[in-house]
């Protein structure tokens, strides 16, 4: 089993392990559930995949026999319940383990996954519905979900069939039971490396979120990601904290991972409790982790020192900005350097300290050799050292196995991410003299909290609906804690003007947390006479950023 991921990609190291080249290496039908979960089954039958837990005491083990069998049972279901190569299907299903099943599952018959997070709410399904045009979809019947799924089903009529799991509900097909009924083995349909396999909503800051769609090569690509980022072998326990619906999950609990024959640790929670992690880091022995600074942060205030967490090896950090505050006491504790990367829903790590590198905190670290990466200015033209312009990959539209595939159904926002012959990320940044990349912001205004990325758009719609709410502009704000926190500065109307104060603050918060998910609710809400408004009439929101910035100076 050992170097049973470069069948798959072509490297070169230095002496030392370093990565010095990479790429893919992909056969025209590669499938990583035929080629990596089944026949990994037929060597390593009885190493374990996935060690799973949840806060209530359960435990489950799955070795690869069980993931190869009980994918080919969801592949013999949803194949006998109509589902059909290129249909979409949609995952609501946290941390359960029932997700790997239906991912690798739908894999083998050529159906696509959409994940999505628990914390959508009617509206959120409504438009994915719509604008996706999903036909199955699976969810777990805790925290509402299914009510919320019903409720924005009244205007749509194209779900074939729901499934279900950790509950039931009138209406829907129990998952599991129905599951079970089908046999353990399925013969390989054909599926091309090229095809889709998976898709992510992706949220933008002029409108609703994109659809951002892959083919079967993204699981490919994220060998770079478990085997040079988190540095993973045969003997590797990694814990990767995110929800299925981000894809965060793709990058740290899907594929890579396997490939280069680690277990990956599931702790399926509903709240996050950084006692709660700390004490799962130290019981079940971890040796590798990744997470966003936020929870770093609360680790840290937490106490490092009530906890034994020497089994660690190795820990990565990204989705945001890292302090250097949080690295020096996370190494102070650990003896181990945060290995920040960054990357997006669109592609595999771009940037990152790969294993053997010597992180500079706070940097992003080096352009991985995956991709042909650089900075430009507005004219796509390479900028100075020192000098902050956009990230972007240099790659032919539509053709890098390690890029996605397309803005599904959105030609124009396509165009505009591939331009100059590049690939746009929207992200900003500076080269320093060494060659380390370091974060600057957005070319846009997407706000990156908590490890979530959040458009303005959709808040700022959904308080505008509000009787209170003349006008209001969503921007990020600096937080001791989350180290960046959606804020809402807003004008009232006149006949609330007098009512301002932490009632209506409090009554607005709600009020977004109604209507979409709560990670998305302003956590500071500011009342002012008038928004900072270009001559053309658009909202500054560079200008609240930039008097947000001075007030903490």
């Amino acid at each position: 089993m050992k170097d049973f991921y470069k069948r798959f990609v072509k490297e070169e190291l230095d002496d030392e392990g370093r990565l010095l080249k990479f790429s893919l290496d992909l056969k025209d039908n590669f499938n990583f559930s035929y080629d990596v979960i089944d026949e990994l089954a037929r060597l390593e039958p009885e190493k374990v995949a996935i060690h799973w837990i949840n806060e209530y005491g359960e435990e489950h083990k799955f070795t690869f026999r069980d993931l190869s069998e009980k994918s080919s049972q969801v592949a013999n279901m949803m194949l006998d319940h109509g589902v059909k190569k290129g249909d979409m299907v949609m995952a609501v299903l946290k941390r359960h383990y029932e997700f790997w099943f239906l991912a690798y599952g739908l894999m083998k018959i050529g159906a696509v996954l959409i994940p999505a997070t628990s914390q959508l709410k009617k509206k959120d399904y409504d438009y994915r519905f719509k604008a996706a045009s999903v036909s199955y979809i699976v969810a777990t019947a805790e925290d509402g979900v299914p009510m919320e799924i019903d409720a924005a089903l009244d205007g749509y009529d194209g779900i074939k069939e729901k499934f279900i799991t950790h509950g039931m509900k009138d209406g829907w097909t129990d998952f599991l039971s129905e599951m079970n009924k089908y046999p353990k083995e399925f013969e390989r349909i054909p599926t091309h490396v090229d095809e889709s396999m998976l898709m992510y909503f992706s949220s933008g800051t002029t409108g609703y979120p994109k659809m951002v769609l892959h083919r079967y090569s993204l699981a490919a690509a994220h060998i770079i990601t478990a085997k040079h980022w988190h540095h993973l072998d045969e003997g590797a326990l990694h814990l990767t904290v995110s929800e299925t619906g981000w894809a965060k999950c793709a990058w740290g609990k899907m594929y890579g991972q396997f490939t280069c024959g680690a277990t990956e640790f599931i702790y399926d929670f509903d709240r996050f409790v950084p006692a709660n992690v700390l004490k799962v880091i130290e019981d079940y022995k971890i040796t590798s982790f990744c997470a966003p600074p936020t929870m770093y942060r609360f680790f840290i205030k937490e106490g490092l020192e009530n906890y034994d967490l020497s089994s660690l090896r190795y820990s990565c950090i990204a989705g945001e900005a890292l302090n250097p505050e949080v690295f020096n006491k996370w190494y102070e504790y650990t003896g181990l350097k945060l290995m920040e990367g960054f990357g997006q829903t669109e592609g595999a790590v771009l940037v990152g300290n790969l294993y053997g590198m010597e992180p500079k905190p706070g940097s992003m670290g080096k352009p991985t050799p995956l991709y042909n990466i650089g900075i430009v200015d507005n004219a796509g033209k390479p900028v100075a050292v020192g000098e902050t312009g956009e990230i972007v990959v240099y790659a032919e539209r539509g053709k890098d196995l390690a890029l996605f595939k397309e803005y599904y159904r959105n030609p124009e926002e396509t165009d505009k991410a591939w331009r100059f012959g590049m690939y746009h990320t929207g992200d900003t940044a500076y080269m320093d003299e060494d060659g380390y990349y370091w974060y600057v912001g957005r070319t846009d205004d997407l706000i990156k909290a908590s490890g979530y990325r959040i458009g303005p758009f959709e808040i700022e719609s959904i308080l505008m609906e509000h009787p209170a709410v003349l006008e209001c502009a969503i921007t990020a704000a600096d937080d001791p804690i989350r180290g960046k926190v959606v804020k809402a500065t807003i004008v009232l109307t006149k006949e609330y003007k007098d009512k301002a104060g932490d009632a209506l603050v409090k009554e607005l918060q709600n009020y977004v947390k109604r209507s979409t998910a709560p990670y998305k609710y302003p956590r500071r809400v500011e009342f002012v006479d008038e928004l900072p408004k270009t001559v053309s009439g658009k909202i500054r929101r560079v200008e609240i950023r930039e008097n947000d910035a001075k007030k903490n100076q």
